[in-house]
């Protein structure tokens, strides 16, 4: 197969999946006949040639996936007017400091952030699928440390932690939030602030223990993408 076979089939793959695809997977295509190195040297070929267009490829921590253009959006949302998911700025909160603090407890949350965190924006996380718990901390109660997930990074566009916007240490952790929704606002329309005002802590039921809060987890493997 040659060189724009290739290309053609790699692409026809991605536009028909709805999911990121990692190389592995990209590899039966071929039979595993090109290795890794093959079909990323593919796809960044293709990447480029996507370029000037309204779509673009690119890799984010799942895989590969065609995606339209942040500067697309406003068109296509008069075809689908269907809005984002809205967060409060107390589940934004939460989110950048367990992006840029991770492993933390909810106790580390709450220290951060000055108040209780309510437990149901831990789990509206981990529903969301940003968050899981990766284990728990060696100390009286073993409470849960929480992590950010794939789906995390997937939904911001980006392939690692490392990806994220710089924090400034000397701004304090205040700036977590402006950090990672400021910095990615134009790539993830899904982290949008709501306008309803920032509900009281711990108003919508008792505080929980943080070795009660959440059942124990598993951290994700690596993946080749």
């Amino acid at each position: 197969m040659n060189t724009a076979d290739a290309k053609r089939v790699l692409e026809t793959a991605l536009i028909c999946s709805q999911q990121p695809v990692p190389v592995r997977e990209l590899r039966t295509l071929f039979d595993d006949a090109l290795n890794a190195d093959s079909i990323k040297l593919l796809l960044r070929e293709l990447q480029a040639e996507w370029s000037q267009r309204g779509v673009e490829l690119i890799c984010v921590a799942s895989g590969w996936r065609l995606q339209s253009r942040p500067e697309m959006r406003e068109f296509l949302d008069r075809l689908h007017p269907e809005k984002p998911p809205k967060y409060t700025r107390a589940t934004l909160e939460t989110l950048a400091i367990i992006a840029y603090r991770q492993p933390v407890t909810r106790g580390d949350m709450e220290e951060i952030r000055g108040v209780m965190i309510n437990a149901l924006i831990i789990k509206q996380l981990e529903d969301r699928g940003w968050v899981e718990v990766i284990g728990h901390r060696e100390a009286a109660g073993r409470p849960a440390l929480f992590a950010t997930t794939r789906q995390f990074l997937d939904d911001l566009g980006i392939e690692s932690l490392d990806q994220l916007p710089t924090l400034d240490s000397s701004a304090g952790d205040a700036n977590v939030l402006q950090a990672l929704y400021g910095g990615n606002k134009d790539r993830q329309p899904a982290l949008s602030i709501g306008n309803e005002p920032e509900p009281i802590e711990g108003a919508l039921q008792p505080s929980i223990s943080e070795a009660d809060s959440t059942p124990e987890g598993t951290q994700n493997e690596p993946s080749e993408s």
